[in-house]
């Protein structure tokens, strides 16, 4: 059954949906530059690729259908930048988006996933963003029929206003019943002003709530560590339609009554068959995968047995989901051929042509990512909208500490972290949240104690700290 609330909803969400996507390749660089300095090469083939999944939704079919998606791999040392810029190009195109670690899986005989667990993950991603945002389509709707509920409870003899409620649900009608007492409407509705003006919060009701799930407990053991968590989650789904919920009674009181009252009535106003689509429609046309550490299934020339063995078999796997593969989930069959990859490495100790020919030819665009060195240090701790400079200081404003750094200050610290990355490990900006913890380490400890101050951070302190 659909509800006009609910279809209201989603043309509006396909419209915001189709807004996004509809940023134009430097409109998408600029939203990218308040958070991420430099990379520009990167920035601008990722902003391509998101702006070609628009056009591809304007071409007529059969041809749209005949239009792959342009994957990416992005070579570069860690900490430069890679997972930020997919996780900021996620949150831009509003599209279902699974950061995962290639290293996570393996092939039959090792222990591992299984690689068609990432679509069933992504897919679920999916379900769950469509289901908030049917959920936000029906609130108003799910608060009245919950005022409505909590009415009875509060007034259990009262039966419901003649004419039925403003906020029933669709397809339901509340007759007036022949024997109503008069003067119980004007008492249900002075309840009703003073349930909204919050006079009954400390009332405590009685009512049912669902209890903690009671399936039975099923073990599955296997050799190969294939898609036992999704044969689980599978089976817990179903014996969930089986066995009937339990519920138990408890007191609550009110405001916490009518959440639950709300949350229910919302699931019951949601049709879930329209969310299931909507969501997979939204996975196979929009959603985004990022394979991190793919360098870590390269198999570097020269060898070929025992963990190599192991990781071109990954590979193998990976294929035929990047070239597009129909999988099947718990919601349905989905189809990977129009999903979206970006795929990152560091690639120290292999290079991009260990991959299998077949796998790199999936991903035919390359971008390299530049180290970061002192002045970029100097910019990410100051330019960008969460930049480390900013967090720091709306922290120790919770402790009503004015946090106080100088130019020179920052400087110091950004000369600091590109020294430590020369001559150790070279972890690019996260070595800033290394060198930002140990100059406010004393700081961070003492300023419960302190009194309201302003506190500035100088070069030689920053010195004295990390020295």
């Amino acid at each position: 059954m659909k509800h006009e609330g609910s279809e209201r909803k989603g043309t509006l969400t396909m419209k915001s949906n189709s807004q996004m996507n509809s940023l134009t390749p430097k409109e998408i660089v600029r939203e990218l530059d308040k958070y991420i300095i430099g990379q520009d090469q990167a920035k601008r083939s990722v902003a391509v690729a998101l702006r070609n999944r628009w056009r591809r939704q304007q071409v007529q079919p059969p041809l749209r259908d005949e239009i792959a998606p342009k994957n990416i791999i992005m070579i570069g040392p860690t900490g430069v930048g890679k997972t930020e810029i997919a996780r900021r190009l996620a949150a831009l195109a509003q599209s279902p988006f699974l950061k995962i670690e290639a290293s996570k899986f393996t092939e039959i005989g090792y222990v591992g996933r299984d690689v068609e667990s990432m679509i069933r993950d992504l897919t679920e991603l999916a379900v769950n963003m469509v289901k908030k945002e049917e959920r936000e389509a029906v609130e108003q709707q799910a608060k009245g029929l919950a005022e409505e509920r909590m009415l009875d409870l509060l007034l259990p003899s009262s039966p419901p206003p003649a004419g039925g409620s403003m906020f029933s649900r669709p397809g339901e009608t509340t007759a007036p019943k022949p024997d109503v007492v008069p003067g119980l409407d004007a008492t249900r509705e002075r309840f009703r002003t003073m349930l909204r003006q919050g006079k009954l919060d400390e009332r405590e009701v009685e009512m049912d709530v669902a209890a903690a799930s009671s399936s039975p407990t099923l073990e599955v053991f296997s050799n190969a560590g294939m898609g036992m968590e999704d044969i689980e989650s599978n089976l817990r789904d179903a014996f969930s339609r089986i066995f009937p919920q339990k519920s138990k009674t408890r007191k609550v009181k009110v405001p916490e009554a009518m959440k639950l009252l709300a949350m229910e009535e919302a699931e019951k106003l949601i049709d879930r068959d329209r969310v299931i689509s909507l969501a997979i429609q939204r996975t196979e046309q929009s959603g985004i995968i990022f394979l991190d550490e793919i360098d870590k299934i390269a198999s570097p020339e020269g060898t070929g047995r025992g963990p190599e063995v192991s990781r071109e078999g990954v590979q193998r796997d990976l294929l035929p989901i990047v070239e597009g593969a129909t999988v099947g989930t718990k919601y349905g069959m989905v189809r990977t051929d129009h999903i979206l990859f970006i795929a990152s490495g560091a690639f120290h100790l292999s290079k991009p042509s260990d991959l299998v020919p077949e796998l790199q030819g999936r991903f035919p665009i390359r971008v390299e990512l530049n180290g970061l060195g002192e002045d970029e240090f100097y910019r990410i701790l100051t330019e960008p909208q969460n930049a480390l400079i900013k967090q720091y200081v709306a922290l120790m404003a919770t402790e009503n500490i004015a946090l106080r750094f100088s130019d020179e200050t920052i400087r110091e610290m950004a000369r600091l972290a590109a020294e430590v990355n020369r001559n150790t490990e070279d972890i690019g900006a996260r070595r800033l949240h290394t060198i930002m913890e140990r100059v406010l380490e004393k700081l961070s400890f003492d300023a419960s104690d302190l009194e309201e101050q302003t506190f500035a951070v100088t070069a030689e302190y920053v010195r004295e700290q990390v020295a």
